[in-house]
């Protein structure tokens, strides 16, 4: 049964005392170690497609998972039902399939000193009801705003509102046990374009913590269909190596592979082309990248990660110089290292801007590409090897002349990393990586 949002707001200290419950059964059974984490989340997102409602759908779930140690023997279950009866049988059954594995010498809870001794109130919780009329409403705007805004736009792929809340709470045999409320609002627009032959299709979208701070619909429709507009009469290009300017949207993709290379997972495995790399200049001297986790209502923000580690602000990248790994409990043990707080992902990176907006690194940039869409996965970790099909803009003389399409742009990230040229203004905050444009001096494009 759906729960109305008053009673939904009552759940935090319900999920506190079932984890509690469920640690100390943990205790009972004569473990060494346990960590227990239950979530709760429930939502309503709306789809329309051409005036009418595509999808209507209400969602809630969530569950208990408990991790259980019986030395460096690790064994984990789950139950959606948080009955004594339901939790004292996943609690067993973690039991029990701790005592059949093998031992693990970087196995257990976080370590004591790691773990957050100060929740701080980072103003996540916005809750919005759960009101369908509303929701078709804005998203039918969004729709006809878009269909309307130029000839060229013939079709609709549909626009989405959604609103979700959520309820997180975490546990372990330190004795640490918290929790938090947070919620999720997002609004977008898919539209298709036509012009003699050729059809293109983009989008338009926002999300944000706090309903308030969402795009209006007409903003949402209208860069839907702008986008999709100047993506008409795409050509290739004949294969080059020229500069290449990530836009917004792009520069944060491009920025998460460094995540990739420096997370704990691949670096002990060995499969990192940035392996041994911590202290050495890997961007330019004028590159910075700071990680704030605190920042209010922001969408990367927690005030501890999914072990109860403290997130804390740190320095990622200073003066083009790799300062941290991100590493979690297992993956520290496995190094010899502590925690950085990165189970579960980063938090607010702040890419740090040198330049002016777009239109300042175009007129930089001078003759090149303007990458706006990337596709596929060509991207080997353990070599730094980066080959992708793009879509974008040719420029010359700082200004866009066409688009274009059907190319692949290809380099190795560890030489990438080291010819970055600027970083733009114009930051995009929709997610935990907070990036402006990046032009890079070269990149070898693959066309005609």
């Amino acid at each position: 049964m759906f729960v109305q949002q008053d009673e939904f707001e009552q759940q935090l200290p319900i999920l506190k005392q079932a984890v509690e419950d469920a640690l100390a059964l943990a205790k009972s059974e004569g473990v060494s170690g346990a960590e227990v984490a239950i979530s709760r989340q429930q939502g309503l997102s709306v789809s329309m497609r051409k005036g009418e409602v595509d999808t209507l759908e209400f969602n809630q779930d969530g569950a208990l998972g408990i991790s259980v140690y019986m030395g460096h023997q690790k064994g984990s279950a789950s139950t959606s039902d948080l009955s004594k009866e339901a939790l004292s049988q996943a609690v067993k059954a973690a039991v029990h399939i701790a005592s059949h594995t093998s031992e693990d010498p970087c196995n257990g809870p976080a370590e004591k000193s790691w773990l957050a001794t100060e929740v701080p109130d980072l103003d996540l919780y916005h809750p919005q009801a759960m009101d369908v009329e509303h929701a078709i409403a804005v998203a039918s705007r969004a729709e006809a705003v878009a269909l309307a805004h130029d000839p060229r736009i013939v079709n609709s792929d549909g626009a989405t509102f959604g609103t979700h809340n959520g309820t997180r709470v975490y546990g372990n045999s330190h004795g640490f046990l918290h929790g938090y409320r947070s919620s999720r609002h997002s609004l977008s627009c898919v539209v298709i374009g036509s012009e003699g032959e050729q059809m293109q299709r983009d989008y338009g979208y926002s999300v944000a913590r706090d309903p308030a701070a969402l795009w209006s619909a007409e903003k949402v429709g209208e860069e839907a269909a702008r986008k999709t507009v100047e993506r008409l009469g795409g050509r290739k290009l004949d294969t080059c190596s020229v500069p290449v300017l990530f836009s917004p949207e792009m520069a944060g993709g491009f920025v998460s592979h460094l995540v990739a290379a420096i997370s704990g997972s691949n670096l002990y495995r060995q499969s990192s082309f940035l392996l041994d790399q911590l202290g050495e200049k890997i961007f330019p001297e004028f590159f910075n990248i700071t990680e704030r986790p605190h920042l209010p209502r922001a969408l990367g923000s927690s005030p501890f990660d999914s072990e109860g580690v403290a997130t804390v602000e740190r320095d990622i990248i200073s003066d083009g110089v790799l300062q941290s790994y991100l590493l979690t409990s297992y993956a520290a043990r496995k190094m010899g290292m502590a925690s950085t707080g990165h189970a579960g992902g980063i938090h607010n990176w702040q890419v740090a801007s040198t330049d002016g907006d777009q239109k300042a690194l175009l007129q930089k940039m001078g003759k090149g590409l303007l990458v706006t869409e990337v596709m596929g996965q060509g991207v080997n970790i353990v070599t730094g090897d980066y080959s992708r099909g793009a879509a974008g803009f040719w420029v010359e003389n700082g200004e866009i002349q066409f688009p274009v399409e059907e190319i692949t742009i290809a380099g190795n990230l560890k030489d990438m990393f080291q010819q970055i040229v600027a970083v733009g203004n114009d930051v995009d905050y929709r997610g935990a990586m907070h990036s402006g444009s990046i032009l890079l001096e070269n990149m070898r494009v693959a066309g005609n």
